[in-house]
C-alpha cells in the first residue's frame, strides 16, 4: 500500500526520495529569528478570541513587516522569516475549527485579515490568501473524513500550504498504479511552495476530463522547485515554476474521489458547489490589491507630509505640501474610491460567507445562488483591479520625484499590483457582468469564474 500523507510526513518523505534528482541553488532566506521578540509575544498572547481582535493581529503583523518592506523586496530573499511570522501571530489558523484550535472565523474575517497584511507587504498578503485557499480545499472538494483529517492536519501543525495548481497549465498527468496515484509533469507557476510544509498538486486523470486535488508532503525530491521567480512585483511570493517528478498518492488522498470506484464521488464534487474554490479565490486577489492600494495610500501620506516639497511656481504658492489644491483632491479622490471599494469587496465577502454558512454541510447551493456570488467577487475584482493600479501609480503624482528613489519602495506597490492583475484578463469579468445585467445570465463556472 503507498504511504498516506501522514505517512510521509513522519518519514519525511523518504519513501519517495530519487537520489538522481536534479539540484538547482535555491535563493538566500531570510532568518526567522529576526522576528524572534515577536514570535515570543504572539505566542505568549495566544489566539485572537474575536473577529475584531483576529484583524487587530492582522494589523500588527502588516505593521512589523512594513517596516524594512522595501528592503526585503530589493533582497529579494526565501520569505522564511515572513513566513515563521504568519505561523507564530495564529494567522495561518484563522479559518480553522475551534475544534482543531482554529481560530473558527468565516471568509469575510479572513478576507479582512488578507487586506491588513497586504498593506505592509503585498507578497506576504498574497501568501497568506493562497495559503487560506490551499488549506481550506479539502472543505470544499473533499469527503468528510478528509475535510476533518485534513484541517486537523493542518491547524494542529500549524502547517502553512504552497500550492502548485494552474490550470492553463494541462501538462501535470496523474496515472493509477492499483493502490496509489502518480503525479508526473510540470507548472509555470506555484505560489509559496518552497517555504511550505504542505502542497496541494492537482491536474488531469489520465484518460479522462477529471481533474484530481491531493496534498504532499513539500520536502521530498520528487517536488524540484526551478527557482526561477523574479519578475517585477510580488517579488517574494516564491512563484516560480516546479516540477513534478513521480509523486505517489495513496487514493484515500485524492480529495473528493471514491476509492472502491476510483470515481470522483458525486455527492462530494457535486456541481455547482464544488466550483465554489474559483470564486473563493478570485475574492481573495481582490483584498490583496485592495490592501495594498490602501497601504501605497498610507505609505504616501507620510511620505507626502515629511519629505515633499510644495511648488513654487504655480503663482498661488504654498509654504506646505499640505495647503496645495491638487495634492489634497488627489488623496481626497483616491481615499474616496478606496473606501467603495472597500465596501464592494466587504459586501462580495459577506456573499460569499453566506453561501458557506448555509450550503456547506448539504453541498447544495443552486446555480443562481452560486452565480449571484460570483457576480458579487467579479464585481469586486473589476473594481478593486482598475481603482489600485490607479491608485497605486497616481501616489507619485503627489509625492514628486524624489519618491522614485528605490530605496524609498513607493514603487513597490504598484508593481506588485501590476503583477497580479495580470493573472487573468479582468476585461473577462467585464463582460461577464455585462451579460449578467442585460441578459440574467450567472457565469458558467471555469476554473476563473
Amino acid at each position: 500500500m503507498a504511504p498516506s500523507v501522514n505517512d510521509l510526513l513522519a518519514s519525511n518523505g523518504d519513501t519517495i526520495q530519487e537520489p538522481n534528482a536534479k539540484k538547482v541553488k535555491p535563493n538566500p532566506t531570510s532568518d526567522p529569528t529576526v522576528y524572534d521578540i515577536h514570535h515570543q509575544k504572539f505566542i505568549s498572547d495566544g489566539l485572537p478570541s474575536s473577529s475584531e481582535a483576529w484583524i487587530e493581529r492582522a494589523r500588527q503583523v502588516s505593521a512589523i513587516l512594513a517596516i524594512d518592506a522595501a528592503s526585503r523586496d530589493i533582497e529579494n530573499k526565501s520569505p522564511r522569516a515572513e513566513v515563521a511570522l504568519l505561523k507564530s501571530s495564529g494567522l495561518l489558523k484563522v479559518l480553522g475549527p475551534h475544534a482543531f484550535g482554529g481560530g473558527g472565523q468565516t471568509w469575510d474575517v479572513g478576507y479582512k485579515v488578507i487586506r491588513e497584511v497586504a498593506k505592509g507587504d503585498g507578497s506576504l498578503g498574497m501568501l497568506l490568501g493562497y495559503h487560506l485557499l490551499w488549506s481550506t480545499t479539502a472543505n470544499v472538494v473533499g469527503t468528510e473524513e478528509q475535510k476533518h483529517r485534513f484541517q486537523r492536519l493542518i491547524i494542529e501543525n500549524n502547517y502553512f500550504v504552497g500550492g502548485a495548481v494552474n490550470p492553463r497549465d494541462n501538462d501535470l498527468n496523474i496515472t493509477d498504479h492499483g493502490d496509489h496515484l502518480v503525479f508526473d509533469g510540470f507548472k509555470n507557476f506555484n505560489t509559496g511552495g518552497v517555504v511550505s510544509d504542505l502542497t496541494v498538486l492537482e491536474g488531469v486523470f489520465a484518460g479522462t476530463e477529471h481533474h484530481i486535488f491531493a496534498f504532499v508532503p513539500t520536502e521530498q525530491q520528487g517536488i524540484q522547485f526551478a527557482h526561477n521567480w523574479n519578475n517585477v512585483g510580488l517579488r517574494l511570493t516564491e512563484s516560480g515554476s516546479v516540477k513534478i517528478n513521480q509523486i505517489r498518492v495513496q487514493w484515500g488522498d485524492a480529495l473528493g474521489w471514491d476509492v472502491s470506484t476510483k470515481l470522483p464521488d458525486p455527492t462530494v464534487l457535486a456541481i455547482p458547489f464544488a466550483t465554489l474554490l474559483l470564486p473563493t479565490i478570485q475574492l481573495v486577489f481582490s483584498n490583496f490589491y485592495l490592501g495594498i492600494a490602501q497601504g501605497s495610500l498610507d505609505f504616501a501620506s507620510k511620505y507626502t507630509t515629511t519629505s515633499t516639497r510644495a511648488w513654487p511656481y504655480g503663482g498661488d504658492n504654498k509654504q506646505s505640501p499640505t495647503e496645495e489644491f491638487y495634492i489634497l483632491e488627489r488623496y481626497g479622490n483616491f481615499f474616496a474610491h478606496l473606501r467603495a471599494a472597500e465596501t464592494l469587496a466587504d459586501r462580495a465577502g459577506l456573499a460569499i460567507t453566506d453561501i458557506y454558512t448555509k450550503h456547506g454541510e448539504a453541498r447544495t447551493v443552486t446555480e443562481r445562488e452560486r452565480g449571484d456570488a460570483a457576480e458579487w467577487v467579479a464585481s469586486a475584482k473589476v473594481v478593486t483591479t482598475d481603482t489600485a493600479l490607479r491608485v497605486t501609480a497616481g501616489v507619485f503624482e503627489v509625492t514628486g520625484s524624489r519618491a522614485t528613489g528605490r530605496k524609498v519602495g513607493l514603487d513597490r506597490f504598484w508593481r506588485d499590483v501590476r503583477t497580479h492583475t495580470l493573472h487573468d484578463p479582468v476585461a473577462y469579468k467585464n463582460r461577464e457582468l455585462g451579460e449578467y445585467v442585460l441578459l440574467d445570465k450567472v457565469p458558467e463556472p471555469t476554473w476563473y469564474t
